[in-house]
């Protein structure tokens, strides 16, 4: 497959219509009302499309990262570790990291999942994709990929990929999001960023204990072994058997009731 073609910076991050309607000024209550429906019609759209995908794992990472990058071939590997684990993959949908994991996960067989976003630049959705839904809104995109995920891994990225990490926490921190293990891979990338959060716990702004919430590794089997430990067990999740004509194919996890 070509490499991601390069964006120029200043263009990327125009806004998408939708967002821009709706963190604009306040407008008529009959415009509001409209807007509303279209959010409550994007997560419709994002229930109906993943309700029956059964138990994910969400990769972050830049959608930029190049084939030839060696966290490429991490997320590539990673991917296909959790597939084979029994979760489906889930992804933003796009290329770099992303691509990566749903490709991953297609090499094993697996099932590959993605929420893709209406965006001026780099929404086209890559080829590794059992299913995909495409959002307008970058909340519901957010919520989708929290509500069917068991766990996020996060690989090197932008200000989107900081924006999902640090949701994820503050979710986990406040109690909204419980038993949520979110592995970083990429140790050396992500070194500032730990540092950075060391020090807000020792000025008092996050609790010790909020430094256990992540585990930081570049070693595919540790963080394998870390999902088994969080991510399977305190869910009561097994290993279960699909009818070999489903889109899901013959392995998964299901939760038991």
């Amino acid at each position: 497959m070509p490499e991601n073609p390069s964006v120029e910076p200043g263009k990327l991050f125009v806004p998408p219509v939708a967002d821009r309607v709706l963190l604009g000024e306040p407008r008529s209550r009959i415009a509001e009302a409209r807007t509303l429906l279209e959010v409550v019609r994007d997560f419709l759209r994002g229930f109906r499309t993943l309700h029956f995908v059964g138990p994910c794992v969400t990769v972050f990472g830049s959608a930029r990262t190049r084939q030839t990058d060696p966290h490429y071939q991490l997320a590539r590997k990673m991917g296909a570790a959790i597939a084979e684990l029994g979760f489906t993959v889930m992804t933003g949908g796009g290329p770099g990291i992303m691509e990566a994991a749903n490709r991953g996960a297609k090499d094993v067989g697996g099932r590959s999942v993605a929420c893709n976003i209406e965006l001026p630049h780099e929404q086209a959705a890559n080829p590794y994709l059992d299913r995909v839904v495409t959002l307008r809104y970058f909340f519901v995109r957010k919520t989708m990929l929290a509500k069917y995920s068991y766990a996020f891994v996060v690989l090197p990225g932008g200000f989107g990929t900081l924006d999902e990490m640090f949701e994820a926490l503050t979710l986990i921190q406040t109690g909204k999001l419980e038993n949520f293990p979110v592995i970083l891979m990429g140790t050396d990338y992500w070194h500032e960023q730990v540092v950075m959060i060391q020090k807000m716990a020792e000025a008092g702004n996050i609790s010790p204990e909020d430094l256990q919430l992540f585990h930081v590794t570049d070693s595919v089997n540790e963080a394998v072994d870390f999902l088994m430990e969080k991510a399977i067990k305190p869910f009561g999740l097994k290993l279960a058997i699909r009818k070999p004509k489903s889109w899901l194919g013959e392995r998964g996890l299901e939760k038991v009731l």
